[in-house]
């Protein structure tokens, strides 16, 4: 007797949450604020506010790609 072959759907990873990404957006951008309210940065500060307006690009794009990606999502279910 033959039997029917299962194949197990592939576990995709799990997508980031919008409104998490959103959160740690928020918080790089008051630091920033925190930042550009000072008269005079420190080098260090001047280094941490270049490293946090790429953190907050990176998070932009990060929530697009995940809007996109659930757009499609969507869409292949219809």
């Amino acid at each position: 007797m033959q039997t029917a072959k299962f194949t197990e759907m592939p576990v995709t990873p799990a997508l980031p949450s919008i409104p998490r990404l959103m959160q740690e957006h928020s918080l790089y951008d008051r630091r920033l604020e925190t930042l550009r309210s000072k008269s005079f940065l420190t080098e260090a500060e001047k280094l941490e506010e270049v490293r946090l307006k790429k953190l907050k690009l990176r998070l932009k794009d990060e929530v697009e790609r995940v809007r996109r990606q659930s757009a499609g999502s969507y869409a292949e279910q219809m």
